[in-house]
């Protein structure tokens, strides 16, 4: 079968050299790339390239008025046709530059082809920059559809967090903060610096979609690990007891705007049965439900559970709460640890608060209603 990674990432210089790199790498292999920044005017821009130049450029219309539609139905089709001709031993997926990585795997593992490998390519220098930066992707002209309301820096952080492996430039402005800094965002990932070799293997080494999409999930997210080193740290804080919504959502501005990024799950009082997704960066957070604790569920319905969640309660669970917690992660340099630490205290239910119930407990304020569109 044929071989199909997948190379994707806003800092598109860092994307383009690992392109080449690849390409540098496997002699005969092929790069397809659709270039939506003509979405506006209907169409995709399809290329396919290799080492000497272009293939072949064509044009392919929108789908929905959706331009990463129109890359789904167009791209294993495209791919099917590179593994008929026979004679290539690599396909190299570039992705446009806002477009995540995890969807574009599926599409190809759902068609049938062999995805051996997700890469991100990443500038360190760029890192805290782009994770910083609020802005939306509309505002810089990288939308994927007219309805795209992802920022840039929640769209950077999928695509650095889901590759497991991060091809890195050379960067003469990134010193050891930076590359501190994408250490303790991604502690899982192999990290390939192009140009040292080794890319091709890396896009070789195999890649399960299922597994992908489970460490991506907040029920059983692999998280990063506490860590402090050279000015950075990563917070992990988890504890027992549910938030009181009043206070937590009075403490969401100050939480939020504590760390480049932070991410993870969470319990509030008067919600005893949701269990809670916490994304946060570039200054703003998304809250949304990831479903029922698994102590809320009967016995009968967790053997229709993935196996990984109900491994990763089991790890996780309480006598009295079962896998109910709190499990939240900040990363950012010059991180005010013991100061964020307070915070998120003193947003539990006190021990008066605490004592009184699960029943007084879901009469406190709903706060989060808004966010959770109740």
């Amino acid at each position: 079968m044929l071989p199909v990674v997948i190379v994707g990432g806003l800092h598109a210089d860092a994307r383009r050299a690992a392109v080449d790199r690849l390409l540098a790498e496997v002699p005969g292999s092929v790069v397809l790339h659709h270039d939506l920044a003509t979405a506006a005017a209907g169409t995709v821009v399809r290329t396919i390239r290799d080492a000497t130049g272009l293939r072949s450029a064509a044009q392919t219309p929108l789908v929905n008025d959706c331009a990463c539609c129109a890359l789904r139905e167009d791209l294993v089709p495209e791919l099917g046709r590179i593994e008929e001709a026979g004679g290539t031993p690599l396909a190299v997926v570039e992705l446009w530059d806002s477009v995540e990585p995890k969807a574009m795997a599926e599409v190809i593992a759902s068609g049938g082809l062999h995805l051996t490998g997700v890469i991100t390519a990443v500038d360190p220098a760029l890192v805290l920059p782009y994770l910083g930066n609020g802005d939306d992707l509309a505002e810089r002209g990288l939308q994927a559809a007219p309805t795209d309301q992802r920022t840039v820096a929640d769209t950077f952080a999928r695509q650095l967090e889901y590759a497991p492996v991060l091809a890195l430039v050379e960067s003469e402005e990134a010193d050891d903060e930076d590359r501190e800094l994408l250490a303790q965002l991604h502690p899982t990932a192999s990290r390939v610096v192009i140009g040292e070799g080794g890319l091709a293997g890396a896009a070789r080494a195999g890649f399960d979609v299922e597994a992908a999409a489970a460490a991506q999930h907040p029920a059983c997210a692999l998280l990063p690990a506490d860590a402090d080193a050279h000015g950075v740290s990563t917070l992990v804080w988890h504890r027992r007891r549910p938030f009181h919504p009043e206070r937590l959502y009075a403490a969401l501005e100050d939480l939020t705007c504590a760390a480049a990024r932070s991410r993870g799950r969470f319990w509030l009082a008067d919600k005893p049965d949701s269990l809670l997704h916490w994304d946060a960066a570039g200054g703003a957070l998304c809250v949304e439900s990831a479903g029922p604790w698994l102590a809320s569920l009967p016995d009968a319905a967790w053997e229709l559970l993935p196996p990984v969640r109900r491994a990763a309660a089991a790890l996780d669970w309480h006598p009295e709460h079962g896998d109910r917690c709190q499990h939240l992660v900040f990363t950012s340099p010059g991180l005010d640890r013991d100061g964020l630490e307070r915070l998120l205290d003193s947003c539990l239910l006190t021990d008066a608060e605490y004592t009184a119930g699960r029943d007084a407990w879901t009469r406190l304020p709903h706060s989060f209603d808004t966010f959770l569109e109740v």
